[in-house]
């Protein structure tokens, strides 16, 4: 054990990583156990800044924080989000919704697939969707806040509003902002500790627990410390983006548009008043003047911005968590932001150094630990993202046909043969997203061979009566649901609440 006591938190790196990573330790640790938390930024280096699209989890952190709901909706820009609309992944002209929430209703025995399953040899052909709220509120443009978080909402914002948002939030926890580019890492040579952070302006800022929030460039964790990248591109071959903001033509609506091409897809996340855009590609099956035609023939609306070119590298870090230093955000690694997950794998990270945080010092074992959590964490994730590509009855482009003939991990190979076999989605312990799976599995066309034989005990009626009921409850709740762009517009103009 490293018997140093933690005194003080350096943050490098400002950006929706480095914010989030000093409200919360600056709240939950600082204010009470008085330790000062510095933030080091420069306003002259730029975020990729393209998580606007969010998963529910971060309603978990924001409570954490105290944040007011109201006020942070109308300080970022953002609209409600139920899930994403899956376009052409399938297969071209074919398109599917992931919904937040739960379909339908599971029992002791088996989850709600088999009921669906066994209603559709029944001659019930409603779609899967057709017994989950968000699902429908998405298709009709509805939302609000329902009793009990009764409606699962995540957001869409302006992350770079956000960084701002919460900067202005840790002024009441006396955060300290130094404006400056990093200039060296300078590390201990016999403990291999990083020391001090020394800027471009000379000036040196020590610290005793470092926090890499420098994006792809990984100025501590990597370039300093010498920690290795685990490179994933066998399994997700895309390594290039274009991102371009919009101005909005038409009301915003509660959800992603995914919308796969010949060698990607496009995102489409819509703001109050602008929308996000961007394409995904491989640099292998596209280059990038074809890319930015593709993506410009694809937008509507005026543009408000440049469109911007980045490379990334799927991956990660063999370890997040090296020596005094914790890589959080784009630094720990990345996953392209096909399901919204880069912004919740930041928050976790965060939440998870709360739950170890070393006060009294480094402890070994809970360094080992963090990086065992982290890793079985990303690597999942990882996983339900690689079977959007290899689930796939698209073999039009070279591109999908590698995707789709692809070996994949072993973890993803038995989760697709499981369910393939037995209907089933085998997770385990603290793996996310068990609905979710089935919704993408299904959607992407992979038909279980069976359903659970327990539904051979209910009688048809039964069964009949029982779907009938659950659609019939979705529809009531549905019926007192407001427009989204309207709900929107009356929540940011009423007086701010609680919530």
């Amino acid at each position: 054990m490293q018997n140093k006591q933690i005194k003080k938190v350096v943050v490098a790196g400002g950006g929706t990583a480095g914010w989030m990573a000093a409200a919360a330790i600056a709240k939950l640790i600082g204010k009470h156990l008085s330790v000062p938390v510095t933030l080091v930024e420069s306003e002259q280096i730029g975020t990729i800044g393209v998580g606007e699209a969010t998963i529910p989890s971060l309603q978990y952190f924001h409570s954490l924080l105290g944040l007011n709901e109201k006020r942070f909706v109308t300080a970022t820009n953002a609209t409600f989000k139920l899930g994403i609309n899956f376009e052409n992944w399938r297969d071209i002209d074919h398109q599917y919704f992931h919904a937040f929430g739960v379909t339908g209703q599971p029992s002791w025995a088996c989850g709600f697939q088999h009921f669906w399953l066994k209603a559709k040899e029944l001659g019930i052909n409603a779609d899967y969707g057709e017994y989950n709220l968000e699902w429908r509120a998405a298709m009709e443009n509805r939302f609000g806040h329902l009793a009990d978080n009764g409606l699962k909402h995540a957001y869409h914002f302006d992350s770079s509003a956000y960084a701002l948002f919460l900067r202005r939030y840790c002024e009441q926890f006396k955060v300290e902002r130094i404006e400056g580019i990093i200039d060296r890492v300078n590390v201990d040579s016999a403990s291999g500790d990083i020391l001090s952070l020394t800027l471009a302006s000379g000036q040196d800022i020590e610290g005793d627990l470092f926090i890499d929030c420098t994006g792809q460039r990984a100025l501590l964790i990597g370039e300093a410390l010498g920690i290795d990248y685990e490179d994933w591109g066998q399994w997700l071959p895309c390594d290039s983006a274009i991102a371009v903001q919009t101005k909005s033509v038409r009301p915003p609506v509660p959800f992603t548009r995914s919308i796969a091409h010949h060698s990607g897809w496009q995102w489409q996340i819509p703001l109050q008043q602008r929308v996000g855009n961007g394409l995904v590609y491989s640099s292998q099956y596209q280059d990038d003047d074809d890319a930015m035609q593709l993506l410009r023939g694809n937008l509507n609306g005026e543009l408000l911005t440049e469109p911007r070119t980045i490379r990334f590298r799927t991956g990660r870090r063999t370890q997040q968590w090296a020596k005094n230093c914790v890589a959080i955000g784009l630094s720990s690694g990345f996953l392209e932001p096909l399901e919204s997950t880069s912004i919740h794998l930041i928050q976790s990270g965060i939440v998870r150094l709360l739950r170890m945080f070393p006060l009294h010092g480094i402890d070994p074992t809970e360094v080992h630990n963090y990086n065992k959590e982290t890793v079985f964490e990303i690597e999942h994730i990882r996983d339900f993202i690689i079977m959007h590509y290899h689930v796939t009855d698209r073999q039009d482009s070279e591109f999908w046909r590698y995707c789709k003939n692809m070996s994949v991990p072993d973890s993803l190979q038995n989760k697709i043969e499981a369910f393939r076999r037995t209907g089933r989605v085998f997770l385990d312990k603290g793996e996310m997203f068990e609905d979710s799976w089935q919704q993408v599995f299904l959607g992407q066309g992979l038909m279980p061979e069976q359903y659970h034989p327990i539904m051979n005990t209910l009688a048809d009626d039964e069964i009949r009566t029982f779907m009938t009921q659950l659609k019939q409850r979705v529809d009531q709740t549905l019926a007192t649901l407001p427009n989204h762009a309207d709900y929107v517009n009356q929540f940011t103009q009423s007086p701010t609440s609680t919530r």
